[in-house]
């Protein structure tokens, strides 16, 4: 027989809406990990291009 799991949840903060403030540094936030990604990611294909041309 099945036994329904309860999930423990903790909410971190209110339930209120994001301020305008809160909006903005949350999207700079998440801008600024995804530059962060791009540029490694270009990173390892001059890499690996290099070292294919080396070969």
């Amino acid at each position: 027989m099945k036994r329904k799991r309860e999930l423990d949840v903790d909410f971190i903060g209110g339930q209120e809406p994001l301020t305008k403030d809160e909006e903005k540094a949350l999207s700079e936030f998440f801008r600024q990990k995804k530059d962060n990604v791009s540029k490694r990611s270009s990173n390892r294909m001059k890499l690996t291009k290099s070292k294919k041309q080396n070969v």
